[in-house]
């Protein structure tokens, strides 16, 4: 038995190849460029409202490592700020290496600079996927299961295609090459979403600034509270405002709040929760006279354009009509954020290992949050050709489901009850 073969290193991948491996099969896991954690590494922000319900749910379920290395990289916990309550901000420098570890030591087969371009199919459905190695040449990796944890930011054409540019520079399309999708090359139906501009895709709803680069005030207060809010002159957004509302993947970025102050959150770089802002404008404000962007690189017009392309797929993370094919992340559904990934990636590397062992494949109930999640953010919610909006579990109307119907706790014990009577304590730990 070749194993389980999963394409992209990003949170979503690492849960899948972590779930998979758990249950003792082989995993391979491929990775485009030379670190792991994709858009984890810019972004940082957990256990914000929803999410702090899903990642203890997964916890409960038996997935809960991912969620214990992010908690363990915190450098602020229980932080509460315009339309999020109890937010956790990992440090993104010190997250990726336990996550390494943490597939080691069950097994990983993990094969950085390895980029997927292309696949093998056979009547069974993938057979193999073509890779292009970082030294040069290529190989084919053999499975006889494989997900497509890809992701949708990129590629290289998009810097100037989609009107801003896909700034990303941590995704490094010139240096590894752009993504390819599996699912795409095997020929699963791929939906676009279209912003009410017409262009596919959303953008990031932050940015980041290189801490050195404010002024020590500035920087120690961000160090000791975890996150400042600052109030904006009128003049500041008034030439975006609509723009920024529009374009922002994050629902819950688009209020008036975060158009009328800048709010900066602490997660080892200054995460600055709008897409873009121009250096003129920010270099007004006290304290950034000399502030520069760290990431994306482009500046202060540059920003990621992601979720321009979505993979059909059931509540199982599988790809129909393909047999042996699932999704997980950004690739598979309306869903934003790392939970989210790892939600996604977790139930892909189970049902990978289940289809494998000729088990019944798990789909999560919707009387939990991570099971409501991933069936109310299937890419069959998505009108061909219609605007897209995108969700999470910390804002719009995702956000809102889990408090009508009372999905969302931070008490612990009433999560562990309602899991039980479900039969899913420990469900990812059987295989």
């Amino acid at each position: 038995m070749e194993g389980v073969v999963v394409v992209g290193g990003g949170w979503a991948g690492c849960a899948a190849a972590l779930a998979a491996s758990k249950t003792g099969l082989a995993v391979t896991l491929l990775e485009r460029t030379d670190r792991l954690l994709a858009s984890g590494l810019v972004g940082g922000i957990m256990r914000n409202n929803g999410r702090f319900t899903a990642a203890e749910e997964l916890k409960l379920m038996g997935a809960g490592e991912l969620i214990k290395v992010a908690d363990a990289a915190a450098c602020h916990r229980n932080l509460d700020f315009p339309g999020h309550r109890h937010a956790s901000l990992y440090d993104v420098e010190r997250v990726e290496l336990p996550v390494e570890r943490l597939l080691q030591r069950h097994g990983v087969r993990l094969l950085r600079q390895h980029r997927a371009v292309d696949v093998i199919t056979g009547d069974s459905g993938i057979e193999a996927v073509k890779v292009a190695r970082g030294e040069g040449g290529e190989t084919l990796i053999p499975g006889d299961c494989f997900i497509d944890a890809s992701g949708t930011a990129g590629p290289q054409a998009n810097c100037r295609r989609f009107g801003n540019g896909c700034a990303m520079c941590i995704y490094r399309c010139p240096t590894f090459g752009p993504r390819v999708s599996i699912s795409v090359r095997a020929g699963a139906h791929e939906k676009a979403i279209l912003r009410q501009s017409g262009a596919p895709g959303y953008f990031s709803g932050s940015c980041e600034l290189e801490p050195t680069s404010l002024s020590p005030p500035l920087r120690r207060r961000i160090r000791e509270d975890g996150l400042i809010v600052i109030p904006l002159p009128p003049e500041a957004f008034s030439e975006q405002k609509e723009l920024m509302v529009q374009i922002k993947a994050c629902r819950q970025y688009s209020s008036e709040t975060y158009s009328h102050n800048l709010i900066l959150l602490d997660t080892g770089a200054v995460k600055m929760m709008v897409p873009y802002l121009p250096l003129p404008i920010l270099r007004r404000l006290k304290g950034f006279e000399r502030a520069i962007f760290r990431d994306p690189l482009g500046g202060s017009r540059g920003n990621s354009i992601r979720f321009s392309g979505l993979i059909e797929r059931d509540g199982k993370m599988m790809v129909p009509p393909l047999k042996n094919l699932f999704v997980a992340g950004e690739r598979a559904g309306l869903s934003l954020g790392h939970t989210e990934a790892i939600v996604t990636g977790t139930l892909a590397g189970y049902n990978a290992q289940r289809l494998l062992r000729g088990r019944e494949l798990l789909e999560l109930p919707r009387s939990t949050a991570c099971g409501e999640m991933i069936a109310f953010t299937a890419p069959g919610n998505l009108p061909g050709g219609a605007a897209g909006v995108v969700y999470s579990l910390s804002g719009g109307p995702l956000w809102e489901r889990l408090q009508r119907h009372k999905l969302y706790s931070t008490d612990r014990r009433v999560i562990a009850r309602r899991l039980r009577a479900l039969g899913l304590l420990q469900i990812f730990g059987k295989p």
